[in-house]
């Protein structure tokens, strides 16, 4: 049998919240990197800007890999440095030959957000992260700021290259929509759940979207089931 367990809040932003919606483009006099935004208005003809899920659960994954010192394991060749933790990596390693722990975090982890290993034991991905739009209470707020950025020339000491970069403010929120699909006899509902909120949590203690080292994209998740 099949369970779909959601997890469902709102996502706070502490500070400004850039993700970019891949301008090609520099506009003279504008700004230079847009954030992304729903390509159809709503009814009082505002583009409202929102957080892909992809975005939000490509950070989760990276985050949770850092966490559970998988991001290097296995990786016998340059080419594999980088690529997403994969049972071809777990059965390398033998520690997790000898630490059934380790074994079940890893295993855990490609259950939640899939396996791209031809023939995979662990089945579908578990996890499907909605596309987090704007919440009721943040539609009558303003959507929009440009902060100018740029670099210090470190022999003149002055401002070189100065950009605009638009975010979403800081106060504003989104809509959280997580499900995640449970087998019963295969999955341990507690332990999917379990690594979705320490995903969740990793994401509050780093950042969200781009320029994290400027202090952009730090958020508060809240929960309500």
């Amino acid at each position: 049998m099949l369970k779909i367990r959601k997890v469902k809040g709102e996502i706070e932003l502490l500070t400004g919240l850039h993700i970019g919606r891949g301008d090609d483009t520099m506009r003279i006099g504008g700004i230079d990197n847009s954030v992304i935004r729903h390509v159809n208005p709503n009814k009082k003809g505002i583009y409202e800007p929102y957080i892909p899920g992809s975005s939000l659960k490509g950070k989760m994954r990276t985050l949770l890999e850092w966490h559970l010192g998988l991001v290097r394991m296995g990786r016998k060749y340059p080419y594999e440095e980088g690529q997403p933790f994969s049972r071809k990596f777990l059965n390398r390693e033998e520690i997790f030959m000898i630490d059934p722990k380790k074994r079940e975090e890893a295993e855990t982890l490609l259950k939640l957000f899939g396996d791209p290993t031809p023939d995979s034991p662990y089945g579908m991905t578990r996890i499907s992260v909605g596309d987090c739009l704007l919440s009721e209470s943040s539609k009558h707020m303003v959507l929009s700021e440009a902060k100018y950025e740029n670099m210090v020339d470190r022999k003149k000491g002055t401002a070189q290259n100065p950009r605009q970069v638009e975010r979403v403010p800081a106060g504003v929120s989104f809509n959280l929509d997580i499900r995640i699909k449970v087998f019963d006899g295969l999955d341990d509902e507690d332990k999917l759940l379990n690594m979705v909120k320490l995903g969740l949590h990793l994401v509050e203690e780093d950042y969200l979207g781009g320029n994290g080292s400027r202090g952009y994209g730090r958020v508060k998740f809240h929960l309500s089931e």
